[in-house]
């Protein structure tokens, strides 16, 4: 795949994300949204590392649009959110594409919230889990399900301009 095509398919996916940053699931932060699923679509067709930068692209864009509820922690967010994508990726890639859903569920809807139960408390954590999880369990399930419908044009895609490339 030409560098152009990468970076017109990383842009395509980032929007993906910004578009989906504004479809917001309630939740006490704000900054809940359906902005993951255009990163496992990344890490699944490109690399787990694209699934990685659309991520925490894709957080940072619906983190800003709820004004960063969590200020800085937004970043480690972003972190945990590239992390998952990309796990979520090399299990994919690895054919293990349940596990990998369900991974992204479990770690991005109970345990990656658990991380801040020392800085913002019991009471704020255990809110936002399960607005977390209805988030994780859409996000992944969609991108179960679109994934392989897209992956035969991504890969026709990718042939046709492998093909130009040849004459």
């Amino acid at each position: 795949m030409t560098r152009n095509k990468q970076l017109a398919l990383f842009t395509a996916f980032v929007s993906l994300a910004a578009a989906g940053s504004f479809i917001k699931i309630p939740s006490p932060a704000g900054s809940v949204a359906f902005d993951s699923m255009p990163a496992l679509a990344a890490a699944a067709l490109m690399s787990p590392w694209s699934g990685v930068a659309v991520a925490c692209f894709g957080h940072l864009l619906s983190a800003g649009l709820a004004g960063f509820p969590l200020g800085p922690l937004h970043v480690m967010v972003a972190v945990q959110m590239g992390l998952l994508a990309f796990f979520y990726g090399v299990l994919y890639r690895r054919n293990a594409k349940r596990a990998a859903t369900l991974m992204f569920v479990i770690g991005n809807g109970i345990l990656a919230p658990l991380c801040f139960w020392p800085v913002l408390g019991k009471a704020v954590v255990i809110g936002l889990i399960p607005s977390l999880l209805a988030a994780a369990v859409l996000n992944g399930l969609t991108a179960l399900i679109i994934i392989p419908r897209i992956k035969p044009a991504f890969l026709q895609s990718a042939m046709r301009i492998d093909h130009e490339k040849k004459t």
